[in-house]
This record gives C-alpha cells, sequence and structure tokens, in this order.
C-alpha cells in the first residue's frame, strides 16, 4: 500500500515537476520572441493629403531579417480604405531617401514576387477594402474605424529580390514597403518605407 501511494506521489511530482519545467521554457521562449520582435521592428510616418482628408500613415515592420528568408508581421495604421496597397519587400529606387518623404517619388520596384496578384510566392499582401475577394490566399480588407484603415499582415522575406538583383549587394538597399494597388499604380502618395538590414 505504501509503495503504491510512494508511486503516485512521486507521479505526480515528476508531472508537476516537468509542467512546470514546460511552462517556464515556453514563458522564457515567448519572452525571447517578443524581445526579438520589439527589438527589430521600426516605425515610418507619413502624412498625405488625398482629395480633401489629410491621412497619418504609420507602417511597422522588422528591420533586420535573416537573408535566407523568414516570415514578417507588417502593421499600417491611418490608410485611406479607398485606396488599396500592396504590402512587401522592394529596392530602393535611386533618388529616394527613406528619412525624407518629399522624396519619396519614384515607384519602388523591384518587389520580391513581382506584383503578386495570386498569392502564389507569399512574398507580399494585397490590402483593400473592395476586391480582396479576388485573391483570398494573399488578400485582406482594411479594418475600419472613423473612416481609417489598419492591416496586420504576414509577409515573405529575403535578401535575393530577383535574379539579378540582391538587398546589399552592387548598392542595392531594400525596404518593406507600402505603394498604391494595381488599380493606381502610378500613385506615390501611399509609398512608405521601413528599410531592412539582411543579416
Amino acid at each position: 500500500m505504501r509503495t503504491s501511494l510512494l508511486n503516485r506521489t512521486h507521479g505526480t511530482r515528476n508531472t508537476r515537476t516537468l509542467a512546470r519545467t514546460a511552462l517556464t521554457l515556453a514563458s522564457a521562449a515567448a519572452l525571447t520572441v517578443g524581445l526579438a520582435s520589439t527589438a527589430s521592428a521600426a516605425t515610418a510616418n507619413r502624412t498625405v493629403t488625398d482629395g480633401t482628408r489629410t491621412y497619418n500613415l504609420a507602417l511597422t515592420a522588422p528591420n533586420t531579417a535573416p537573408a535566407t528568408g523568414a516570415n514578417v508581421t507588417v502593421t499600417g495604421s491611418g490608410y485611406n480604405p479607398d485606396q488599396g496597397v500592396y504590402v512587401g519587400l522592394c529596392a530602393i529606387p535611386a533618388g529616394v531617401n527613406t528619412a525624407d518623404p518629399t522624396t519619396w517619388n519614384s515607384k519602388p520596384t523591384p518587389c520580391l514576387g513581382g506584383q503578386d496578384e495570386t498569392g502564389t510566392t507569399g512574398a507580399s499582401h494585397w490590402v483593400n477594402s473592395d476586391w480582396y475577394w479576388m485573391s483570398p490566399s494573399n488578400s485582406s480588407p482594411f479594418t475600419e474605424s472613423g473612416g481609417l484603415g489598419s492591416f496586420s499582415v504576414q509577409i515573405h522575406v529575403k535578401a535575393k529580390i530577383s535574379d539579378t538583383v540582391t538587398c546589399g549587394r552592387s548598392g542595392v538597399t531594400c525596404a518593406i514597403v507600402t505603394r498604391a494597388d494595381h488599380f493606381d499604380s502610378s500613385d506615390r502618395k501611399y509609398d512608405v518605407y521601413v528599410p531592412v538590414t539582411f543579416q
């Protein structure tokens, strides 16, 4: 009887010990991930006027990533929900100073995955409130509040954008960006850049 009780007691203690260890490890892992995400994120801001309304755009994305590739979360707020945007990784065009929005006059290109309207690469996300249902694998509507649009999406980034363009080589610098979608691709008002360095 004592042996049986002892075994049960030790079994309970072992189970509790294992559970505590697992909880401690999970908490540590969550803390590490949280710190890494916070430490490696940056926010870019831009104020634009579209029609009669002013929008204070904010784009938050990681500013470092592994060269081999990673899925990253990108968030935005203050956008015009009537103007769809692409979220993706692009080369920063010549003449664009990411610290000076007045220089953001050239379309961010080339971009990883190109203009991925079908969502086959996972390298870009199309945020729009009218036609998102056309591309369910990589598109979603804005979350709207008070006439402003926000989003939180995941995209895949890596240093090699194409066979001839690699971020960090031959003078190529890259950023996670938003830009007006293919319905208004010449509109530069919604270009916002968060520069990213690949390690």
